[in-house]
């Protein structure tokens, strides 16, 4: 063999393997990155399949049951009849947000121990998101001043 041939198959050689090595990293990323959503109802309803899943379960955290260490919180999520216990492990605390009630993401993995072990978890406040009450100011308008409030307010027919 000539040493030129040489050359081109050992550039293509390595070619291949990095072009390998690159698909190969790509997928596992990608496998590691997917979560499934499922309700609390389909979660306790897949068997086994659960437990080899990552997984994004929501629910209302039921209240009372926040117990914190830290940055390690144990709940429970309530939807409709169902509930399931979750043990958050994650590097950050909770949101603000995170409260009695409160509407909240887990994202993470069911254990054979009956917990959802969550990894990353979201909170939203219930009453943030309401609708505004009739009368109710927008908390982004501007408020009046009282010779603005005067002014403005209907006079009186006597």
């Amino acid at each position: 063999m000539s040493s030129q041939l040489k050359t081109y198959l050992k550039f293509g050689g390595a070619t291949v393997a990095i072009l390998f090595l690159l698909a190969y990293l790509a997928y596992t990323g990608v496998q590691d990155s997917k979560s499934y959503y499922v309700t609390i109802k389909e979660l306790h309803k897949m068997g086994d399949s659960a437990y080899t899943k990552r997984l994004r379960v929501a629910g209302n955290v039921q209240t009372g049951s926040i117990k914190r260490t830290g940055t390690h919180v144990q709940f429970v999520l309530v939807e409709e009849d169902q509930k399931i216990a979750v043990d958050y492990t994650g590097t950050e605390a909770p949101p603000d947000t995170f409260k009695d009630e409160s509407q909240a993401l887990a994202d993470g993995s069911f254990g054979r121990d009956g917990v959802f072990h969550a990894k990353q978890l979201q909170a939203k406040c219930a009453s943030k998101y309401a609708p505004q009450q009739p009368g109710a100011t927008p908390a982004s308008a501007p408020a009046k001043n009282m010779t603005e409030v005067q002014t403005s307010s209907p006079e009186r027919s006597n």
